[in-house]
């Protein structure tokens, strides 16, 4: 019985996702982004995990600088912020090469043209703002890669989702042997974007890193990636502007001649994090960022995140990481 109403909620869920494809593109841009902000609000009431969530996080990560009434209004604002990027990702059919400098400003677009015509390079993002736009907008650029897809476990929503990411040019490649495909890919001097803030569990190939002064697990695929192929790892987020508008930010390249994989992970985190501690909201709290812990932390952390065994092992018992080889 359960299996039977599994399969239902999984075709409901497909045909919202449908007909919100077929009808979110019919809204002006100024009904899109009045229409996300409602929704983000919604949610941010609905979904009482995903608060609780982001309120732990932001009480960790930034200690008594917020009280809880702004900790509150950070939250709301980070669900409109997620509500914004998935309804703009099902309005980009709107968006074309001609058109999409109309919606996304760019900044310190040259650090993406210094290293031969081919522009071979791994952009580092985050999920911060409008993610979504922002390989779209890379698309655009003449930068098309080849990127990793997240399935979903309703497996009838990838079709959707992965026609809308690849509209600008990228192709798609679903995670099982994709770090091997990515490797292939930049060899042959090509490109690609990957996600480097999501918690990921200590037995992949990850590294412990400092994320607002907690240890955090996040993925050493770009650095593994650089260390083989030499393509260099040029970080870029994208911020919110008024009226549905957005920023795509590249960073400076990482410097990676010399440093460990842990090390290349914490230059790109570093990178980001001052974006984020001068405009918290756009970035995805009620995601688990801190799903694990040091055994002897001093600090608080989230009320969800728990001691890992291979976790205390990748920071070391002084505190600095102790990498365990791990098989990409």
């Amino acid at each position: 019985m359960r299996s039977i109403w599994k399969r239902i909620r999984y075709r409901l869920e497909w045909a919202g996702l449908l007909i919100a494809a077929k009808l979110v593109p019919l809204l002006s841009r100024k009904s899109c982004y009045r229409f996300a902000l409602a929704l983000g609000g919604l949610m941010s009431i609905l979904d009482r995990h995903g608060r609780k969530v982001a309120l732990s996080n932001l009480e960790v990560a930034f200690g008594d600088r917020f009280s809880q009434r702004e900790r509150e209004q950070i939250t709301r604002q980070s669900f409109q912020h997620f509500a914004r990027t998935m309804l703009d990702l099902l309005w980009s059919p709107r968006l074309t090469a001609e058109n999409f400098s109309r919606y996304i400003e760019l900044e310190n677009l040259e650090e993406t043209a210094r290293y031969g015509p081919e522009r071979s390079i791994m952009i580092a993002c985050y999920h911060y703002s409008n993610f979504e736009w922002l390989s779209l907008a890379c698309g655009f650029l003449d930068l098309k890669g080849t990127i990793i897809s997240q399935e979903f476990k309703n497996a009838l929503l990838d079709p959707i989702f992965k026609k809308l990411r690849e509209q600008s040019g990228h192709e798609l490649i679903p995670r099982q042997g994709g770090i091997v495909r990515l490797y292939k890919v930049l060899r042959r001097k090509g490109r690609t974007a990957l996600l480097v803030d999501l918690t990921l569990h200590p037995k992949m190939p990850s590294v412990a890193i400092d994320c607002f002064g907690l240890k955090t697990s996040v993925t050493s695929a770009h650095a593994w990636l650089n260390e083989q192929t030499g393509v260099p790892i040029i970080p870029a987020h994208c911020e919110p502007l008024p009226n549905g508008r957005h920023r795509l930010v590249f960073h400076p390249k990482i410097e990676t001649a010399g440093r460990s994989h842990q090390q290349v992970a914490q230059a790109c985190w570093n990178s980001f994090e001052p974006y984020v501690r001068k405009n918290p909201a756009p970035w995805l709290w009620m995601y688990k960022q801190w799903r694990y812990k040091p055994a002897a932390a001093v600090r608080p952390y989230p009320f969800y995140a728990r001691p890992h065994r291979r976790f205390d092992k990748r920071i070391g018992a002084s505190g600095e990481n102790n990498p365990v080889s791990a098989k990409m």
